[in-house]
């Protein structure tokens, strides 16, 4: 569901790729990963699935670029 609405944000020009790729990365962790519905999961393994999303979102030029632009402004950039 939230992938969904994540798709439906971007189709509709609400949010950015960028934005989209973020919030899809979110919704993988917040739903558990590749979790098995319904299956308990750790507070370490959603900790991991998160440090694992950050870490992939580092890589990003785009997400770089924000990084860098809130450290010198002190403002968001919607790239």
């Amino acid at each position: 569901m939230l992938q969904l609405g994540v798709q439906s944000l971007q189709l509709s020009g609400q949010v950015s790729a960028h934005d989209a790729l973020i919030g899809a990365k979110l919704a993988h962790v917040v739903a558990g990963g590749n979790a098995a519905p319904g299956a308990e999961v750790s507070e370490q393994y959603l900790l991991d699935l998160e440090c694992e999303a950050f870490l992939s979102l580092c890589g990003e030029r785009k997400t770089q670029e924000r990084m860098s632009h809130m450290l010198a402004t002190g403002k968001p950039l919607r790239n």
